[in-house]
């Protein structure tokens, strides 16, 4: 069952969202203000109608779900299941494409549509190569199966989740900077101008 709050009124009732029997592992607002989407353990994709209260549609997975994402342009759901990753157009709620991939529960599609990351049990994170459907890059750096995974807005830093108690960061473009991280050309130059501020004030006249 899913439970929808409105957030201006916070002491009401949540409306009731029903019409399957298995627990529901992931669940996202649509494209449409008023449509969501929810995956559950009976493999199906729902699109809900929150002005109507039922169902509009239905879409059916090879294996259960347990991570649906929604595009940052609106544009697709990415949904994780098993072994595979779903894309779904979220207008005519129609596969577009479904890639194999390392067993995973969490998926995300980079803001440009290039590329896709995943994590799973193995305490893994994929990063592929969405159009020729390849594994480009994979990193360990949990110590416990990987729930979450997310890409910022940017598409410059995706965010993992994991069993561990951990968030982490990662790079899109290892060896780029960008926020606290820091090419190495770049450190090098910061550390020739340390070098050079402090042989400037070792010379004599300078106090």
């Amino acid at each position: 069952m899913l439970r929808v709050f409105d957030l201006s009124r916070p002491d009401s009732d949540p409306q009731l969202l029903a019409g399957s029997s298995s627990a529901v592992k992931s669940a996202v607002w649509t494209r449409e203000p008023a449509i969501l989407s929810s995956c559950c353990e009976d493999k199906d994709i729902t699109l809900w109608d929150t002005r109507t209260g039922g169902v509009a549609k239905t879409l059916v997975l090879e294996s259960p779900a347990t991570s649906i994402e929604l595009s940052h342009d609106r544009q697709f759901l990415t949904v994780a299941h098993g072994s595979k990753v779903t894309i779904i157009n979220a207008a005519s709620f129609e596969k577009v494409k479904t890639v194999s991939v390392p067993l995973c529960f969490s998926a995300t599609l980079h803001p440009s549509g290039k590329w896709l990351v995943t994590g799973g049990d193995d305490f893994k994170l994929y990063k592929f190569d969405y159009e020729e459907e390849k594994e480009v890059e994979s990193y360990k750096g949990h110590f416990g199966p990987v729930h979450c995974v997310r890409y910022s807005p940017d598409g410059e830093v995706y965010c993992s989740g994991s069993e561990d108690g951990t968030i982490r960061l990662w790079q899109h473009s290892v060896g780029k900077s960008y926020g606290l991280w820091r090419s190495a050309d770049e450190v090098v130059a910061s550390r020739n101008n340390h070098s050079n501020s402090s042989s400037n004030n070792n010379s004599p006249g300078v106090s």
